[in-house]
């Protein structure tokens, strides 16, 4: 309710109030567009939701089965090849077109989080119903990655004859990166030098065995035959020692014996 008169008190009352009414004005215009921004906000918001929700709600289709077979064993060691097989089996009435192929290691804690994404294989082959297909696959994990559990993560994706797109996570787990045995480790070469030393006892001890043997065998006799001083060297001998010993020597040889009884049969 406005009171018009020619006070001038009341003028100026007049004139406060109006431009009271100019400032609620303004603030209603400031709080519609915190809430227009608000609004806006939330509906991004709730697109995105809905974003991330279509894209989790990308599923394998019932009319296909997959399977996936590594051809070393589910062993990753770091810095070297790991090598699977993926089949792909049509179960369905219509075609199937395999798109691509792809595999990533994830934070085993979370796996949103991405730790090493590898480049994604592009089939683009298509698969009639009741038909199978093998597709290849192989990766490396990085060597520093060694030693810790990852989530290992295989995707695969296709779509079918009315462009309805799907995708199968062949493999969903959380694996070991093993460490690459470089070289040998003290382990091996404690056995090494074990078997080393091991052998050369058993070296020595044949053969002091073979020895203690060859000690127990009697020496072989010698037959020692007639010996004349013929063959010896007697010119550095002194002529009166050589006396002596022809002297002192009472044997002599059989036929100066059979000579010497001879000459005493004819006396």
């Amino acid at each position: 309710m406005y009171i018009y008169s020619s006070d001038p008190l009341v003028s100026a009352q007049d004139l406060t109030e109006d431009e009271e009414a100019e400032h609620m004005d303004e603030d209603e215009d400031d709080e519609a567009e915190v809430e227009d921004d608000e609004n806006a906000e939330l509906a991004e918001d709730k697109e995105d939701e809905e974003e991330e929700a279509l894209v989790g709600e990308m599923k394998a289709s019932p009319n296909a089965d997959t399977t996936i077979l590594f051809v070393k064993g589910e062993d990753f060691p770091a810095n070297d090849i790991v090598k699977f097989l993926l089949g792909f089996t049509n179960k369905g009435t219509e075609n199937f077109i395999v798109e691509s192929l792809d595999a990533s290691f994830r934070y085993p804690q979370d796996y949103q989080f991405f730790i090493q994404n590898f480049t994604a294989l592009q089939l683009n082959t298509v698969v009639p119903p009741s038909r199978q297909a093998t597709f290849e696959y192989s990766f490396i994990p990085a060597e520093p990655m060694g030693g810790r559990p990852f989530g290992l993560v295989v995707n695969l994706n296709y779509k079918d004859s009315n462009g309805n797109v799907f995708q199968d996570a062949v493999f969903n787990q959380t694996v070991t990166i093993t460490e690459k045995e470089d070289g040998l480790d003290g382990e091996t070469i404690f056995m090494y030098v074990f078997l080393s030393g091991l052998g050369l006892l058993v070296v020595v001890g044949l053969h002091q065995l073979l020895e203690s043997r060859k000690r127990r065998r009697p020496a072989p006799k010698v037959e020692m035959g007639t010996s004349t001083h013929n063959d010896v060297d007697l010119s550095w001998i002194p002529q009166e020692t050589l006396n002596q010993i022809n002297k002192a020597s009472p044997r002599r040889s059989p036929r100066k014996r059979n000579q010497k009884r001879s000459a005493g049969s004819d006396e």
